[in-house]
């Protein structure tokens, strides 16, 4: 039974461990990230090709990193109902994009940034590279506008923003940027209007370029991810980090998928025309790194037109809004290697939330919801830990008479639990068992962006943040160590001075956890109190009745 309780202690550090290690990544202070030295110089050529044997096909080597930027250009702003969006003439960079319905946080009512081109850089670019050196318009192309502000009207459900680049030789290039109410998606259309006396042949590439913001190790893979990823039909969800682009290139020929930057509850992502090959590819430039794809080559005859169309997505981790747009996006909510049982847990989540209207209380029928399904599991437990309890003064007999001799006290002790038809294990594994669903439930509470400045009642006004006042995790303080009373004290000294602080030292490391999160706790560890005393309490009628019988 002591070994039994050691491992328990060491079952719940590592959850500690994980969870600090976690929220510590996300939350914790940060060193200044070390740009990385540049991988290769940019030139001013472009490399080109559509298929095999035709080249490299990965995107614009041309223009300096903070020329994409536009800071010293025209731009152009568009206002909807959902965006705040800013485009550079300067290579046509989307430059900013802030969601209207986000603040940045509970004491900043300006909308949340997810693109920006302040350090630290996170634009979203795209353009064409023509064939043999052909004039086209990429990351430093001027481009022209016919106005610089742009509002969806009320009663239109779609905004068009056009800018036209034109070249020395009779090529028009008109991009538009084509916004839908209720949306995140910027459609975006390059057209292509050849009213020279030759063909043109170019072909398009888009992409997120950004700088590091995140340098943090995980703990045994545990932590909101920041970086990019990529999406194929074959491969399925791929993470590829800041250190994969540092060390290596992709390049890589892909047909419905889609690549994306994720951080903590937003996202940016690319995702082209179904059922067209695009080269994904990445690289580093200038210390920025640069994720993006670009399409097959087109070739426009004299006096013809062809347009390259793709989509760019820029909001929150909001899963049925991703599953709408294309497959596979909604796994940018990252719920890590315990998502087989996240999942579950935030759809139930969702649908009580849909019923009640309020994510606390959700938060808390989840959790008799989860309690009832292991009710079996804890009874178990329970029993066997007021079996154990019934047993202590019996224990402590053996330990006396056996005094240093731990092995004869332990075969004593086994002979005992036969007899008493007592299953050591039988108090810790139910415990151990629910662990991962603790865990699992934890990314729920930390990556769903639903929860993100969701309140409650009275104090709490963000699940997703601590308690501003902590009174939480005191009331968990308190009800763990209501319910290590109801337990059976260890018999060794110093086990059972380990277990009059553990409530001391679980309060500790609350204190910084996400409300959600202690809420949950406090949810289960007062269900647990209640049906312990339940338990035992009958247990105890049970052998009254039996003694009177």
């Amino acid at each position: 039974m002591e070994n039994v309780r050691l491992l328990l202690f060491a079952a719940l550090g590592a959850v500690l461990l994980l969870l600090w290690s976690a929220w510590q990544q996300d939350y914790g202070a940060r060193e200044p990230v070390a740009q990385a030295p540049t991988s290769e110089a940019p030139s001013t050529n472009a490399p080109g090709a559509a298929q095999a044997g035709d080249g490299d096909r990965a995107g614009p080597t041309g223009g300096e990193a903070g020329e994409a930027t536009g800071s010293d250009a025209s731009e152009v702003h568009v206002l909807t109902d959902l965006l705040d969006v800013r485009i550079s003439a300067r290579g046509g960079t989307v430059r900013s994009a802030r969601l209207r319905d986000y603040k940045v946080d509970l004491n900043n009512d300006a909308p949340f940034s997810v693109l920006k081109s302040e350090t630290p850089v996170f634009v979203g670019e795209a353009g064409l590279v023509g064939a043999d050196g052909a004039s086209a318009p990429d990351t430093s192309a001027i481009w022209q506008t016919e106005d610089t502000r742009y509002r969806l009207a009320e009663g239109d459900d779609e905004l068009v923003v056009p800018l036209i680049w034109r070249s020395d030789d009779g090529v028009t290039v008109t991009r538009r940027y084509i916004f839908e109410r209720d949306s995140y998606v910027m459609r975006v259309e390059q057209e292509i209007d050849n009213a020279s006396q030759s063909p043109y042949r170019a072909y398009q590439f888009v992409q997120l370029r950004r700088e590091q913001t995140d340098s943090g190790q995980s703990f045994l893979g545990a932590r909101s991810y920041v970086g990019g990823v990529i999406f194929s039909p074959e491969e399925r969800y791929e993470k590829f980090g800041f250190d994969d682009m540092r060390d290596s290139r992709l390049s890589r020929d892909v047909t419905n998928g889609w690549t994306a930057f994720i951080q903590h509850y937003f996202l940016a992502a690319w995702v082209p025309p179904r059922d067209v090959t695009q080269r994904f590819y990445t690289r580093m430039q200038d210390g920025q790194y640069v994720l993006g794809m670009s399409s097959p080559w087109q070739t426009v005859a004299p006096g013809e037109s062809a347009t390259f169309s793709n989509r760019l997505f820029v909001g929150p981790k909001d899963q049925d809004r991703l599953d709408a747009i294309a497959e596979g996006l909604e796994l940018t909510v990252d719920y890590g290697w315990l998502t087989v049982i996240s999942k579950p847990l935030f759809i139930a989540l969702s649908w009580i939330h849909g019923v009640v209207g309020n994510w606390g209380w959700a938060i808390i029928f989840l959790t008799l919801g989860i309690k009832a399904a292991f009710y079996k599991l804890s009874e178990t437990s329970y029993r066997s830990m007021a079996r154990m309890r019934k047993l202590q003064p019996r224990m402590q007999q053996l330990k006396e008479r056996y005094g240093d001799d731990r092995q004869g006290m332990n075969q004593e002790l086994m002979k005992l639990y036969k007899e008493e038809k007592v299953n050591p294990l039988g108090g810790c594994l139910p415990i151990l068992i629910q662990i991962p669903v603790f865990i699992a439930l934890y990314w729920v509470l930390l990556e769903s962006v639903e929860l993100r400045h969701a309140p409650w009642i009275l104090w709490i006004n963000d699940l997703s943040s601590r308690d501003p006042y902590y009174v939480l995790p005191l009331i968990m303080g308190a009800t763990m160590f209501l319910q290590q009373r109801l337990n059976p004290a260890p018999m060794d000294p110093v086990q059972q001075r380990v277990m009059t602080f553990l409530p001391l030292i679980f309060t500790v490391f609350f204190l910084f956890f996400p409300a959600g999160l202690v809420l949950y706790w406090v949810t289960n560890n007062s269900l647990s109190i209640l049906q312990q005393w339940l338990i035992t309490r009958r247990m105890e009628q049970d052998e009254a009745r039996e003694r009177t019988a």
